[in-house]
């Protein structure tokens, strides 16, 4: 004798009378992981046993199940923080300027987590030779100082404030900025080339602040640049970034470290930072300006360390419309 059901939409054709339960035996299905529903009645669970089926039957077997089916994308490597040979913890880069007291920049240091921080270049004060000084705040013997050339314009410039840096502190990790004019504070690309080139040749270890241009990153590169430092928008402004779109093609494209300088102004700009993929962010202005530069600072961290973990993970792309969670296959 032959049944003719249908089963979640398909018709079947069954070679001899089964229970429930016999059919979901047939199909391999574990009953304690399933509910039936028969002609539109619910079928307990208990009566499995008892209820044959008849020609005819429409039945629904249907389970839990989570929503929408996930693409497979190659799992990213967390491959640890490497400046110049010398491997970081920590994320996030601070500077020292703008702060009411050293004593408040060494607080916001503890909290951010940093093990790095930019540090200018200036005369000592001869007049006042008894000055508080930074190192007596923060110790270059635990922290890396990032001698950098804030305030030159020349490619000269900045080799000779690096080289007296050096002289003062025997570092050859340099950050350096060659600007193009006072308001805009924006990199003078021409001369920031020529003094990598410069800087490379003469020992130093070059890390960059430059624009948002991928082709001439990856010619800082070419001459010798340990990290690219593209702006995220200018020095102070606390805009955040400005152009996603560019940052990530330099990321793309970079074989060093590439660090999101300038422009970070909350601890959300830092996030979304690392989430392009950035190997770093410096934070300054963002940090020493807030309402409690402490708390910031530790926002930062935060946001620096949960952005890492997003570009880990990967973000579900975007997408013009609604998607629903749950699929429409299946549906009763």
């Amino acid at each position: 004798m032959t049944l003719n059901i249908t089963l979640n939409g398909e018709s079947r054709s069954l070679d001899q009378a089964l229970t429930v339960r016999g059919l979901l035996v047939s199909l391999g299905l574990d009953p304690g992981k399933i509910a039936v529903e028969r002609n539109r009645q619910i079928v307990p669970r208990s009566t499995y046993d008892q209820v044959a089926l008849g020609d005819g039957d429409r039945l629904e077997i249907v389970h839990f199940i989570g929503g929408g089916n996930a693409p497979v994308p190659m799992p990213r490597q967390d491959k640890p923080f490497v400046l110049a040979g010398k491997t970081y913890r920590s994320r996030l880069i601070i500077g020292t300027g703008k702060y009411k007291s050293y004593e408040d920049n060494a607080r916001a240091l503890e909290a951010s987590g940093a093990q790095i921080v930019t540090v200018a270049v200036r005369r000592v004060n001869l007049s006042d030779p008894n000055q508080p000084r930074l190192v007596d705040f923060i110790d270059p013997k635990k922290v890396t100082y990032l001698p950098n050339t804030a305030g030159c314009f020349t490619g000269e410039e900045a080799v000779r404030t690096l080289r007296l840096a050096r002289e003062a502190g025997g570092w050859s990790l340099v950050k350096l900025e060659v600007l193009g004019e006072k308001k805009l504070l924006y990199p003078d690309m021409i001369e920031t080339l020529r003094a990598t080139e410069m800087l490379s040749k003469d020992g130093f270890q070059v890390m960059v602040y430059c624009s948002d241009d991928p082709l001439m990153a990856k010619r800082l590169e070419d001459v010798g640049a340990v990290a690219i430092m593209p702006l995220a928008s200018p020095i102070g402004s606390g805009m955040g970034i400005q152009s996603t779109v560019n940052i990530r093609m330099i990321i793309e494209d970079a074989a060093v470290p590439v660090i999101v300088d300038a422009g970070i102004g909350t601890a959300s700009d830092a996030a979304v930072a690392m989430e392009l993929g950035c190997d770093a962010v410096i934070s300054n202005t963002g940090i020493a300006h807030a309402r409690d530069p402490v708390q910031m600072a530790a926002a930062m961290k935060l946001a620096v360390e949960a952005g890492r973990l997003a570009w880990l993970a990967g973000r579900m792309p975007k997408k013009a419309y609604a998607d629903p969670s749950s699929p429409l296959s299946g549906l009763i």
